[in-house]
């Protein structure tokens, strides 16, 4: 498709049915807002179920959906299905960044280094030397997410995790700096560095006003800085993602990066991490708003 036409209405799809239903909510009003601001007539669709109820004027789909249903591929494939342009990553791609292991499998066979990890399910016990990170393998914004710095923490962060997802995601602590790159069209924005409480940026870290700073371009070198681009631009690729994307990752105290995972639907108001950098770059809001939503396209996977 050669571009959406903006007399023509579109569907900005929030809320949904995950954990992060209101943090959804809060990205596609600032979406619908910035594309109203661009010229499209817009449609705001707070979705409460897993049935996608759309009005029949819908041109084009700006996904602004977080967690299951919104990133994990189901949507895309009704969307697919429905023969409806959508922005973000397609079927396949939705359902390889979400999954948490499959994604860090991707990133070894293209060579992007990743931390040490093992999945465990209820009742095993952890190889590795603490600290250590808790994951469910498939959930998002970490949610039950949880750095083990020693042993006796372990058993109640890991009962968490479970809470979320049968099969759960421990890997190796990188000590050091929380760096993020967001990738539009294939093209990295400038590093951000993420500046947490502890160097913990949980799920309060991240949305508790004023308990996390964000440096943007991040104070690193130009070569860290140019790697680390390369590194989000390469996991994009190796994952199939298209029209935006957010690759994270750790840098210990030698310089050495890790990517973490990639983030095929990344938070979206204004003060967003990809905002942000896409503002360090020249971006606006609104104009990054439009150039995502002049991505959509119907998914061929």
């Amino acid at each position: 498709m050669s571009g959406i036409a903006k007399d023509k209405p579109v569907a900005v799809l929030m809320g949904g049915v995950s954990a992060e239903r209101e943090v959804s909510l809060n990205s596609g009003k600032a979406i619908a807002e910035a594309l109203r601001a661009t010229g499209y007539l817009v449609h705001e669709i707070d979705l409460v179920s897993r049935s996608l109820d759309l009005p029949d004027d819908v041109a084009a789909v700006f996904v602004a959906l977080h967690g299951e249903f919104g990133e994990d591929g189901e949507v895309q494939s009704l969307l697919r299905d429905r023969d409806l342009p959508f922005t973000g990553s397609g079927v396949a791609a939705s359902r390889l960044a979400f999954d948490k292991v499959a994604s860090k499998e991707r990133f070894e066979a293209a060579g992007i280094p990743t931390p040490a990890y093992e999945v465990l399910e209820k009742g095993m016990e952890p190889t590795q030397s603490f600290p250590l990170v808790v994951k469910p393998v498939r959930q998002g914004s970490s949610v039950g997410i949880h750095r083990v710095l020693q042993a006796q923490d372990w058993p109640a962060a890991f009962e968490d995790a479970l809470q979320y997802d049968a099969r759960v995601l421990v890997e190796q602590y990188i000590e050091g700096r929380e760096l993020t790159v967001g990738v539009v069209d294939g093209e990295a924005l400038p590093v951000l560095e993420i500046c947490a409480p502890e160097g913990n940026y949980d799920y309060r870290a991240k949305y508790t006003a004023g308990l996390t700073s964000y440096k943007v371009p991040a104070p690193i070198d130009d070569a860290c800085a140019q790697e680390c681009q390369a590194r989000a631009v390469r996991a994009y690729e190796a994952l199939g993602c298209e029209s935006v994307a957010r690759a994270d990752f750790r840098m210990n105290r030698d310089g050495e990066l890790y990517i973490l995972e990639v983030n095929t639907i990344p938070g979206f108001t204004a003060t967003s991490l990809l905002p942000k950098a896409a503002r360090a770059a020249g971006i606006a809001f609104e104009a990054l708003c439009d150039r995502i939503m002049q991505s959509a396209r119907i998914s061929a996977d």
